[in-house]
């Protein structure tokens, strides 16, 4: 797994940005793919999942996910859920200390949170909707209601598509200028008339600094062009492969004797 240097100094808090490697899946999904929204057997997925925990020293059980929605919304989790009853959201926070909150991507980028002094965390999933939608507020927003200060607050950017490898029609960029002309800075021209490329990782990290948090990581590894480490939605749509795994990125309270 990857760790972020931020995270690792808080005492209170195991994580990881785990890629592909040690996992029980074949074929395009080779690895440790995490994501049952996959066509991957669900056998090997479960077995990927509860290899996280297990690095993690928690019980296979504590591991959650939500249903991903390229949303802003986000679940305050104090309890364990079951399968069927999965809720739909791209954030969660929590103050218990047994619970790991886990997120799944495959170019979007994942962002793990913790203050430490309020013994609260968070883990969102931002993709570009997400992202200029208000994830990373709203986790930040949920975190405080839980107890956390923006002063305490530190997060990490997660690997993920880097924007030489992000090429958009031109009309995209209208999802963010129409919101703040200013957002014209993180694209650039693209050899291709008509396109541009997006620069997710900085749009995300600047969207944290922007909310006064202590300390605001960014791990700059790229999902597209590393297929031996990471999953990558937009490199299998241009392999022409008919699906992809997911890898996951999770954090976790422990109990500080």
């Amino acid at each position: 797994m990857i760790r972020s240097d931020l995270l690792s100094a808080t005492t209170s808090v195991s994580h990881g940005f785990f890629t592909r490697a040690d996992g029980t899946s074949t074929g395009i999904y080779a690895g440790r793919n995490c994501g049952l929204g996959s066509d991957d057997l669900r056998a090997h997925v479960v077995e990927n999942r509860g290899r996280v925990a297990d690095d993690l020293g928690f019980a296979r059980d504590r591991l959650l996910t939500v249903h991903q929605i390229h949303s802003p919304s986000v679940v305050e989790v104090s309890d364990l859920w079951e399968p069927d009853t999965v809720p739909e959201a791209d954030a969660m926070v929590t103050k218990r200390p047994d619970i790991v909150l886990a997120i799944l991507t495959a170019d979007c980028t994942p962002v793990l949170f913790s203050d430490e002094k309020a013994g609260v965390i968070g883990a969102a999933h931002a993709g570009w909707k997400g992202a200029v939608g208000g994830v990373l507020e709203a986790t930040v927003a949920a975190m405080i209601n839980l107890g956390a200060t923006r002063e305490n607050i530190v997060a990490c950017v997660g690997p993920c598509i880097s924007q030489p490898n992000y090429e958009v029609g031109a009309d995209f960029e209208a999802n963010f200028t129409s919101q703040d002309p200013a957002y014209a800075a993180y694209f650039i021209d693209s050899a291709r008339e008509g396109h541009k490329h997006f620069d997710l990782t900085g749009f995300t990290s600047d969207r944290l600094k922007d909310q006064g948090l202590t300390g605001v990581e960014v791990i700059a590894q790229c999902t597209y062009a590393d297929p031996h480490q990471f999953f990558s939605y937009r490199r299998t749509t241009h392999a022409g492969e008919p699906d992809y795994g997911r890898q996951i990125s999770a954090i976790a309270l422990r109990e500080v004797e």
